[in-house]
């Protein structure tokens, strides 16, 4: 492994490149990158480099949004199949038929775990951290939510608007069910509970905390509790164990694993470097579009 590494290093230099890893991806990953961190984090950190190309460790609606924000770098997807079952409920013609059904003054709230196409078609983006600060910041009465049925449900019961919610939802966060963190805590009474807002709504309500994955990462450091029982996928105890030693993390479940984010390993960053593929492309109207839906969000929440 470390002949591998020393190649990825050689050739990263090479390119002018540098590697991001979301949260969930495997630790060797985790341990190259330059960056770590939430899908749209990193997008701004590679922004703000002088690398020419960005290799990112993650799934394709990530990489997609890092190619909006830099446009002038060439943004690199190792595997080609790392897709994502929530971004994949929902299309244009979809989000058209469904925007013809509501009413006239409803706003459209793209969850940044969506296709580029669609966040072309929305009015604003928004994360899982400010997600409820966007919805409340909009002058509509009626907000369209896509594509995260749960996380819409969670911001719905922030707002005082009326939440019309897209049957969309993430495998994994589906999984932790209110039985899991229910036994979990008889087994570990003075742990706290971080749920992703992803989570079913059952396991919300148990949650002592519900935060992003860079939420959870901040709040672990910070919190004097010395169990944590996580609701989010498996990939994130790497860093919350490396980075609080001191302190012990339990998954709600044993199957909190998303396949596609572990699709990319080391053999294929290499080969991404080698080949510079997989190389997302975005036409410039669809993605000077998008680029507006994200630029309000950064407006509202930078």
């Amino acid at each position: 492994m470390k002949g591998l590494v020393a190649r990825i290093e050689e050739l990263k230099c090479r390119r002018n490149a540098v590697i991001l890893a979301h949260n969930y991806q495997r630790p060797e990953i985790q341990e190259i990158a330059d960056f770590t961190g939430d899908s749209l984090d990193l997008s701004r950190k590679a922004a703000g480099t002088e690398a020419e190309v960005v290799v990112f460790c993650g799934v394709r609606f990530m990489a997609e949004t890092a190619a909006v924000i830099s446009p002038g770098k060439i943004i690199l997807l190792p595997d080609a199949d790392a897709g994502c079952p929530l971004a994949d409920t929902v299309d244009t013609g979809r989000l058209r038929a469904k925007i013809n059904e509501c009413p006239e003054d409803t706003a459209v709230v793209c969850y940044v775990n969506s296709p580029v196409e669609v966040k072309a078609e929305s009015d604003i983006c928004c994360t899982s951290s400010n997600a409820v600060d966007i919805v409340n910041s909009l002058g509509n009465r009626n907000i369209l939510f896509l594509p995260d049925k749960n996380l819409g449900n969670f911001v719905s019961s922030k707002t005082e608007k009326n939440v019309i919610l897209w049957d969309g939802f993430c495998p994994c966060h589906m999984k932790p069910a209110a039985g899991d963190i229910s036994k979990l805590k008889r087994k570990y009474p003075e742990a706290v509970v971080f749920a992703h807002p992803e989570c079913r709504e059952e396991v919300i309500q148990m949650a002592d905390e519900v935060l992003s994955t860079g939420g959870m990462l901040q709040l672990a450091a910070r919190t004097k509790a010395k169990r944590i029982i996580i609701a989010t996928e498996e990939g994130i105890l790497y860093r919350l164990r490396k980075e609080n030693p001191g302190k012990e993390f339990y998954l709600a479940n044993d199957n909190l694993y998303c396949p596609d984010m572990k699709l990319i390993t080391l053999e294929k960053v290499l080969k991404s470097l080698v080949e510079m593929k997989h190389r997302i492309l975005i036409p410039k109207r669809i993605a000077d579009r998008a680029r507006k839906s994200i630029d309000r969000m950064l407006g509202v929440c930078s």
